[in-house]
């Protein structure tokens, strides 16, 4: 633990109230299950690019990225630029008509093309690898908490969970996104500070090129072409199918404003990574013993001044409250929608936002559940895996529901869902196989629809 000075305090509180304020604010404006998950379908561009970019900047791009700086280099920036790369694509080909279909979840959007069970088996893949992420989220702010304070794990963790409720159970989608445009102001003021006082520090080592020598520190690819491809691959198609992003993507005023506020968020994301490095960096040549997670909330706290220290503490606090709570909305939205109404036949708007309110709040004590039991393991590492997860059935159905729809049958489709994610968890934890989860997933997907793709045409031949 270190120790707070009255700047600290100063510019943490200010800033966490400021947070809480927006919530309470967002929260007024909340009156049924829509308002909630999809900000009454009103959202302009700045909203959309909070909401996301409040979700996808969070405790792997800040405090996850410097630890894996702080142990390997320049190859940490890849999480941040692949979740940009992810956004754009995003932005310039499925923005618009994922707006366009006026739905709700991506379950629903593979539900209208392939019928209630794909969309249903959709529903829980996604879910299950969006957990995962927020169990990243999860490990960065018990580890920043635990800087701060200096409290147990289990206390860390049930101070965050109260912040997400704060965050996200009063306010939904609005909460999210008027918090994660203060979130990213406060950040990007600290990490600016933070990164050139790093990299300044960096250039002035004496014998800098023998402390970080090309290999690792700066060969972008230091963990191997394969597996660094795979990253990134992985981020770009699992940003793509996640139902947090598309959630936001639904909110939209229109299809123009969705594609903008998408696009806006992958600049916003990209940069980050790269003041966390040089600052992981500078911690390890500093100080080579510590705990590498430490790194980021350690610098902020006794290299920087003290109020933007405090401010950027703030931000990535509720960084890690953002992501976990837009996280968490992704998969309270799918509940209510895909399951309450679309299995259920449930209408009420007020049982609807509720069953949407109990799944957040079920998710967040879940994934802390998870991230106590996991708490000394790499952050980056959940993420990635999260992204192969629940894109490695997905994906390739969505692709055919969105750009080629009416060649794939439903049964094909979920099995093909099916046995994709089935392949890459087995070929991950069963089988521990080379090749990474998300290819082995993507093969078996790709097989299963071409020979249902067969199967159909011989179907239509047949007189």
């Amino acid at each position: 633990m270190v120790s707070l000075s009255f700047g600290h305090l100063f510019g943490l509180i200010v800033t966490l109230g400021a947070f809480v304020a927006l919530a309470i604010y967002a929260a007024r404006a909340v009156g049924s299950a829509e308002g909630f998950s999809l900000s009454g379908r009103r959202a302009g561009a700045t909203m959309i690019a909070g909401s996301i970019a409040g979700t996808s900047v969070a405790g792997a791009s800040t405090i996850g990225t410097a630890q894996m700086a702080f142990s390997y280099g320049i190859c940490a920036w890849w999480f941040t630029l692949g979740v940009g790369l992810g956004l754009i694509v995003m932005a310039l080909y499925y923005a618009r008509p994922l707006r366009a279909s006026g739905l709700e979840t991506l379950p629903q959007y593979l539900t209208a093309h392939y019928g209630r069970g794909a969309g249903l088996l959709a529903s829980a893949i996604s879910s299950t690898g969006i957990l995962f992420s927020a169990v990243a989220s999860a490990i960065s702010g018990m580890a920043l908490i635990g800087v701060l304070f200096g409290l147990p794990l289990w206390q860390a963790a049930a101070i965050i969970a109260a912040l997400v409720i704060a965050s996200v159970f009063f306010g939904g989608l609005k909460g999210a996104g008027l918090a994660g445009l203060l979130k990213m102001a406060a950040i990007g003021l600290a990490l600016a500070v933070a990164g050139i006082t790093a990299a300044l520090t960096l250039l002035r080592m004496p014998h800098f090129t023998a402390a970080f020598p090309f290999e690792p520190w700066f060969n972008p690819f230091s963990r191997g072409w394969s597996e660094t491809a795979a990253d990134v691959v992985a981020l770009i198609i699992g940003m793509i199918c996640t139902q947090t992003y598309i959630q936001a993507i639904f909110s939209a005023s229109d299809t123009k404003t969705a594609a903008r506020g998408t696009l806006v968020a992958a600049m916003l994301s990209i940069p980050v990574g790269l003041p966390c490095v040089a600052i992981g960096m500078a911690m390890h040549a500093a100080h080579p013993a510590m705990s590498p997670i430490t790194a980021l909330p350690v610098y902020l706290l006794t290299e920087v001044p003290s109020v933007i220290g405090g401010i950027g503490l703030a931000g990535i606090l509720f960084s890690v409250v953002g992501s976990i709570a837009g996280l968490a909305l992704g998969i309270g939205t799918m509940i209510a929608g895909d399951f309450g109404r679309g299995l259920c036949g449930l209408e009420s708007g007020r049982t609807l936002l509720w069953l949407n309110r109990g799944g957040v709040l079920a998710v967040t004590g879940l994934a802390f559940a998870i991230a106590l039991a996991n708490a000394g393991s790499q952050v980056l590492a959940w993420n990635y895996l999260s992204m192969a997860l629940r894109s490695a059935g997905v994906f390739l159905p969505m692709a055919l529901a969105i750009f080629w729809p009416r060649h794939l049958g439903g049964g094909w489709a979920a099995l093909a869902m099916a046995s994709a994610t089935a392949a890459a968890v087995c070929g991950r934890f069963v089988f521990h196989l080379p090749l990474h989860p998300l290819f082995v997933g993507l093969a078996f997907s790709a097989a299963v629809i071409g020979m249902g793709m067969v199967a159909r045409r011989r179907v239509a031949r047949q007189p």
